[in-house]
């Protein structure tokens, strides 16, 4: 018999502990093993039950949601759902970076069925992950990626105060895709980028709208290149980072003197937002000067539009199954034609490092 996928509900409210405990029983074959009132509490039952995910409240008593996730990332590494009310959006990103692999805002009346079906959506995904060796998913949850042996990682240091994109035309455009788990390997990634970097890169993180913003602002921080939120007509610079709104979908169109990029509203097509086949499709029409970057995440999203890219004569680099939080989105890639395979370490450095000639 299968081995329920086991977890452990961390919230100082008696009700919405209740409430969280009742949406995972909704689940097949997920277990509710415990249930702790705040994060000091939450560490011994880690020892103690060996949960499969936590989820985690971010304002407790004693010790906070973060504490919790800095200790436990450090002494036994275990994923992590943030499922918390957000006065601050900036507190998501804080736990993303701190190690948890995904966030469901708490809501309640007349949202709580998205809430229901956020949690639903998450947690099924973390558990068909589960099939993947725990050791593996243990590193990738810690942030500690393997490189490549033979392409050792090479840091560009960032100059402070500079934020560089010129005018100039990016000679190749990154589009990235990434779901659960991608905020921290988009961090890295952007923190990596050099002042030189003669690309563009566009990045369809699934996100909800009021919070790709405040990523875009947050990246921002993290290194020496212009990171924004795209809106409709933003100009693709050599040099920036262009964060896809959520809740809409954009695509890369190409005129006679620039690349721009639309910004249009969800087709009944888009199974996710933003979505990654919609900007993959559109960045095809660039041919060699398209690469293509699947990360983390659950489903298929990116795929087709992959397989658009390869097609036209762009590239597919995929993150490798060992440092996928959630192999969904990077397996699915990976069948579609000649790939790129790395872990997630050597893959951002890869980009960081590219050809400024190519």
């Amino acid at each position: 018999m299968t081995r329920a996928f086991r977890v452990l509900v961390v919230d100082d409210s008696v009700l919405h502990r209740q409430t969280i405990a009742d949406l995972l029983r909704e689940i097949d074959g997920v277990e509710v093993v415990g249930r702790a009132v705040d994060g000091q509490e939450a560490l011994r039952m880690v020892s103690l039950l060996d949960p499969d995910l936590v989820t985690l409240d971010l304002e407790m008593p004693r010790m906070d949601g973060f504490t919790f996730l800095r200790l436990v990332m450090a002494t036994k590494a275990t994923p992590v759902l943030v499922i918390s009310s957000f006065g601050n959006v900036e507190n998501v990103f804080r736990a993303l970076e701190c190690g948890a692999v995904d966030f469901v805002p708490r809501v309640g009346g007349s949202d709580f069925s998205a809430m229901r079906a956020a949690v639903r959506e998450k947690v099924s995904a973390l558990r068909d992950a589960h099939s993947q060796p725990r050791a593996s998913v243990s590193a990738s949850i810690a942030g500690v990626a393997r490189a490549d042996a033979t392409q050792p990682i090479r840091v560009p240091t960032p100059v402070a105060g500079i934020r560089s994109a010129s005018d100039a035309e990016p000679k190749k455009v990154f589009v990235v895709g990434s779901s659960t788990g991608g905020p921290p390997a988009i961090v890295d990634l952007v923190s990596r980028l050099p002042s030189n970097f003669a690309h563009c890169v566009v990045v369809a993180q699934h996100m909800p709208e009021r919070f790709t913003k405040s990523f875009a602002e947050r990246l921002a921080r993290k290194g020496p290149l212009r990171v924004l939120e795209g809106e409709d007509g933003t100009r693709l610079h050599a040099g920036s980072v262009v964060i896809c709104p959520g809740n809409r979908s954009s695509e890369i169109s190409v005129d006679a003197s620039s690349l721009r990029l639309r910004v249009l509203a969800l087709d009944p097509s888009d199974r996710y937002s933003p979505s990654v086949d919609r900007l993959f499709r559109s960045a095809s029409v660039l041919g060699p000067r398209v690469v293509a970057v699947v990360l983390t995440g659950m489903g298929d999203d990116g795929a087709l539009g992959a397989a658009d890219i390869l097609k036209r004569g762009g590239e597919l680099w995929v993150e490798a199954s060992e440092t996928a939080v959630v192999d969904g989105m990077p397996a699915a890639s990976r069948k579609v034609g000649p790939t790129l395979v790395l872990p997630v370490g050597a893959l951002v450095n890869k980009i960081a490092v590219h050809d400024t000639r190519g």
